[in-house]
This record gives structure tokens, sequence and C-alpha cells, in this order.
């Protein structure tokens, strides 16, 4: 098997090393180098052809984003973010986003042996992902599984029920690449749209900052979810970080819920758990919309909620960063549609249309 080749880049030698055990630790990936500042790296990304390049910010000679966004223009390659900022700067992390960066993780904590296995899973799930990106695929590469996988049905039983209301739902998934997908989706969506639910994966700490930042730039509200709130139209509720959200249903209206039960399919919050949740309390009142990520999250549950009456998307191969849970999802026969993230929400908002009786 063709292993992933990472390239390290950080100014500690500290950091550098214990990136590169964990890395080589790993039966599919290896690392061809190690570089303390971008210039040095500029000159290894030529001689070692890497398949991922993990990223500092802030490094001597040359700002990380700024050699970040010469790389994009230059020689676009996967690259996953590993900085200290990610735990303080939410602002920094989605500029990376936004430039190119495939995803972002934290700097590991040395001082815990429990805490540095968490995190060299995380690390590694993360890799992989970067080295199936469009900019550089790699076929060969699958993920592995680092602890069992937990289905929806460890938070909540399968348990549909013809829905008493008339209000349609929006309910959407997504993970790697998402943070971008998400935003270029919401752009087009009006302000007096129907509520939509959102799970991304995303660490806790991040989705308050990510959903202000949606805030800012859409026509809907969009807010961090909140436990056993009245879903209202025109309004986005982002899962936060460290919860499901679920869509409950309280007498006449929906309602949210957050839930700290296990993780499923190693996330929380997890797509599946919201699907599940959708598909039990809405059913042919909501469309499920499932873009750009890695694995199977979502996948599963997407069918449930087709099987009782939402009509469901699922953003193509080609215009996603990861085409992991869209294609899970098609491969299951859970997809009515499949669209280009260009055209996604304009035929979402066509479907709701004629699901409230309009013309598409």
């Amino acid at each position: 098997m063709r292993k992933i080749k990472v390239l390290i880049v950080d100014d500690s030698a500290l950091i550098r090393g214990v990136l590169s055990r964990i890395v080589s630790q790993t039966h599919d990936m290896v690392v061809v180098g190690e570089a303390p500042d971008p210039l040095a790296a500029r000159e290894m990304i030529r001689n070692l052809d890497p398949d991922v390049l993990t990223l500092d910010v802030e490094m001597p000679r040359m700002d990380g984003l700024d050699f970040l966004e010469k790389l994009m223009r230059l020689r676009p390659m996967p690259v996953l973010m590993v900085s200290s900022q990610a735990d303080k700067r939410a602002d920094v992390v989605f500029r990376a986003l936004e430039i190119g960066a495939v995803d972002f993780i934290g700097k590991p904590q040395i001082d815990s042996t429990h805490t540095l296995e968490d995190y060299a899973d995380t690390l590694t799930e993360k890799i992989r992902a970067a080295a199936m990106t469009r900019t550089r695929k790699s076929p060969e590469v699958k993920p592995t599984t680092i602890v069992p996988a937990l289905s929806a049905d460890a938070v909540l039983p399968y348990a549909p029920v013809v829905p008493p209301q008339t209000e349609k739902l929006i309910i959407l998934g997504a993970s790697t690449g998402g943070t971008e997908a998400i935003r270029e989706f919401l752009r087009d969506i009006p302000a007096d749209a129907p509520p939509i639910l959102i799970a991304q994966h995303m660490p806790e700490g991040f989705t308050r900052s990510f959903a202000a930042r949606l805030d800012s730039l859409c026509k809907v509200t969009v807010k961090e979810g909140e436990d056993g709130e009245a879903v209202r139209r025109g309004t986005v509720y982002i899962a936060p970080g460290h919860s499901h959200l679920l869509l409950k249903r309280t007498g006449l209206r929906y309602t949210t819920q957050l839930s700290q039960g296990p993780l499923v399919n190693r996330h929380r919050p997890s797509v599946d758990v919201l699907f599940r949740s959708a598909a039990n309390a809405a059913g042919k009142n909501a469309v499920g919309v499932i873009l750009t990520g890695m694995g199977k999250d979502g996948a599963a549950c997407m069918r449930e909620m087709k099987e009782c009456g939402a009509f469901t998307f699922a953003q193509d191969e080609e215009s996603c960063v990861v085409f992991g849970m869209p294609k899970e999802a098609i491969a299951l026969g859970g997809v009515d549609e499949v669209l280009p993230l260009s055209k996604m929400a304009k035929a979402v908002l066509s479907r709701i249309r004629l699901m409230e009786g309009g013309r598409a």
C-alpha cells in the first residue's frame, strides 16, 4: 500500500518531534521531512513532493497564512493547519480555511499520555482526510476505524411518526471542507427561509464563532443551537461542538434538543443523530442535505429521512473537498438528487416551494 507522504512545518523542534513520532507510528503514512519555517518548507515541497503538509501559523521569516496563500496560488496541495492559534483565534482558523487549508487542529498537549493518544487518533484521521481531497487524491488509502463506531441508536431510537405540522425544514450535515461549503450554501438562502438545522464536525469552542461569522455574511440569522429553543423561520441553528443537535416536536411546535450522548461515527455532534431526529420528528416535512466530508456519518440516517418521506440531496464529487459522506449516502440509496454545490441552494429552495404548494 502506498503511504501518505507528510511534510511537517513548525518552528518548534519539540512539536515537530511529537508530530513526527505520531505520523511515523501510523501504518499508512510516513514523514518525508520536517521544516522549521516556510522558506525551508518551500524547497522540501519541491524536492520531496509530499501528499499532505502540516503547517503552523506563527513562524519566523514568513507568517503561516502568508505562506499558505502563496502555496495555494502557485502549487495547491492539501494543508492541515496545526497551531496553538486553533484554540484561541477562530478568525485565524477560518481565514486559513478560506485560503484553502483542508482542516485544522490544535497543537498537542504533551503532558498527558491519555490526551496525547486521543490527539494522535484525531491528527491521523485528519491527515487521511486531507490526503483524499480533490487537490491530491489517494484512492489506495482507506480510513481506518480508531474506536468502535456507534450508530445513532446510542443517542435515540428510530421511531418516526406522522407529524401534525406542515412547517418545512432544511436539515444539513457536513464535515471536512464543510465550513466553506456551508458558507456558500447559506449565502443564497433568503431571510424568510424555513428553519435550517446544521451538524458540522467542529471542535467545541469554534461553533459559536463559526455561527457568528456566518451570521455576518448571510441574510438569514445564524446562531449556535441551544437546548429547548423554538425553531423559527429565517434562522439557522448550528450544532455546538460539545453536543449532538436534535430536532424535537413539542406539541405543534418544532424545538431543538442538545444531547451529550455517546460519540456516533466518532463524532459529537453527529450528522446521523441530527438526521435520525429529523426522520422521527419531521418526516416528509424535511429536506435533507449532505455535503463534503470524510467517512460515513449521515449516510444511514439520510436513508431513514428518505424512507420517511423527506426529499434528500447530496453534493457531487466534483465540487466536494472530500467525497466521502455524500458517496456513502448515495451508495446506501438515501439520496434523491446529486448536485454541485453551486446549484444546491436553488434546488433546495425549489423543492421547499413545491412542498409548500407553490411552483418550483
